[in-house]
């Protein structure tokens, strides 16, 4: 897959990765507080939900990337944190976990 297609498959994971989170209701109308978006852990685990990451964080840098053509990092394994958050929350994912998987394919190749 081409650059340019890859960043348009891309844009549209990360629609449907909304879509998902909107239909388990973990989609928030609020962001958080500027200071809770600045962590510097991983996920933002101090101060974040797993889907609040991706809602303010994850979502919004890799629409960025996407718009603007930038560079894939070359690494992404995100899929494996959201079936562990499910799988502690007692919730079945599998669409979030499949799209997750995909955005995570798209950005390793």
């Amino acid at each position: 897959m081409n650059s340019t297609a890859t960043h348009q498959t891309l844009a549209v994971a990360l629609d449907d990765l909304e879509v998902s989170l909107r239909a388990l209701q973990w989609w928030q109308e609020q962001s958080p507080p500027a200071q809770a978006l600045a962590s510097t852990q991983p996920f933002a685990l101090d101060t974040l939900s797993f889907p609040q990451w991706l809602q303010f964080l994850f979502i919004p840098k890799l629409k960025a990337l996407a718009d603007n053509a930038n560079p894939r990092p070359g690494n992404c394994s995100v899929a494996p944190m959201a079936e562990e958050y499910c799988r502690a929350q007692g919730v079945s994912a599998p669409a979030l976990v499949s799209q997750l998987q995909m955005i995570d394919r798209l950005l390793t190749q």
